[in-house]
């Protein structure tokens, strides 16, 4: 077993990331791969939960690809992280039907995060699998046996879940799981373009890790700023403003962001100037990503193989923590049981006969 503390964390496979994913998550992840052991999940199976047609299923495979490329692209060491496979690691569902006993039906409707969820994908039901989704993230969490999770604020009291689930199986069985804490970055989130909400792919919003120099420009030329403001001589708002949060996050040149929010406070500046640089701040910060990105492109099969022996590793330390957990539980026992009794019953068989 590794004395290493392990992170698990990772994103559904619904296709390429945003600046908001960076921000909210990769930036940290990158972070902590060099000071943890961290898996990351490629989670299709709750995907599942909001999106199961066969349309959706059939683009895991792709979308998977262009997620791990994005991650790469941003810094992720596949030397350092283990990514893989949800729905390949076996392990996941025999857990997650494990710990389904440890929690009940009351303390999962009382998730309004849930509700949220169901909302969003248009569910006029909740459906079980969607009601579960915690139990599952219990699973995936305490598969590799977690001791951080990196979290946004919307998923601490999912983590709590995990952790209650931790600690009755533990009281109830003997000390197998860790008692996972939530890291909540503290970027937090990423309002999107149109300002009104954080940045997401379904509501068009975002701008796109993966996006080129021109569609950078495209996207900030259409981004919200001060509504009152209809010229440039009429002092502006900088607090709440998109385009100045983007400028803050984004653009290294304080000096520069600073004297673009003294003049649009007085009137003395353009949406244009302002935006322009920004447009050229964002496309710096993405310059090194896309290059790196289309390095990793170019080389067929290689992101394939990433997922692949990231997959086998999570199989052999899930199946420890399996054999760790049925074991506690007296499980292992009664099957061993059966098979010696069933063993010597065809012993004397076959010797009677």
């Amino acid at each position: 077993m590794t004395t290493q503390k392990r992170i698990l964390t990772g994103d559904r496979p619904t296709g390429r990331l945003h600046l908001g994913h960076y921000i909210g998550s990769i930036k940290a992840r990158v972070e902590l791969q060099d000071q943890y052991e961290t898996f990351l999940i490629i989670a299709d199976l709750h995907m599942l939960t909001t999106k199961n047609s066969k349309d959706d299923i059939a683009r895991v495979d792709e979308n998977a690809r262009q997620m791990v490329l994005d991650y790469l692209a941003c810094g992720i060491d596949p030397e350092k992280v283990t990514i893989y496979l949800q729905s390949a690691v076996h392990e996941t569902y025999e857990l997650n039907t494990l710990f389904q006993n440890m929690v009940t039906v009351p303390r999962l409707e009382r998730l309004p995060s849930l509700k949220d969820m169901a909302r969003a994908a248009h569910k006029e039901e909740m459906p079980y699998g969607l009601l579960g989704y915690p139990v599952l993230q219990a699973a995936d969490i305490l598969l590799p046996r977690a001791h951080l999770v990196p979290v946004g604020k919307d998923n601490l009291a999912h983590v709590e879940i995990t952790r209650e689930i931790a600690r009755r199986f533990n009281r109830m069985y003997g000390d197998v799981f860790p008692i996972p804490e939530a890291l909540v970055p503290e970027t937090g989130t990423l309002v999107g373009t149109d300002g009104q909400a954080k940045m997401s792919k379904s509501l068009n919003n975002a701008i796109m890790i993966s996006d080129d120099a021109k569609a950078v420009r495209k996207k900030v030329f259409s981004m919200f700023t001060d509504p009152n403001r209809i010229r440039s001589d009429i002092p502006g708002r900088v607090e709440g403003n998109p385009v100045f949060i983007y400028h803050d996050t984004f653009n290294p040149n304080k000096a520069e962001v600073e004297d673009l929010k003294a003049r649009y406070r007085r009137g003395a500046v353009g949406d244009v100037e302002v935006k322009e640089k920004l447009t050229i701040a964002i496309n710096n910060f993405l310059d090194p990503i896309r290059e790196r990105r289309a390095v990793f492109e170019a080389d067929s099969g290689f992101v394939d193989e990433v997922i692949y022996q990231g997959t086998l590793h999570t199989r052999e330390v899930a199946r420890e923590t399996i054999i760790a957990a049925k074991k506690a539980m007296g499980l292992t026992g009664v099957w061993n049981r059966i098979s010696r009794r069933a063993e010597r019953r065809r012993k004397r068989l076959a010797k009677a006969s």
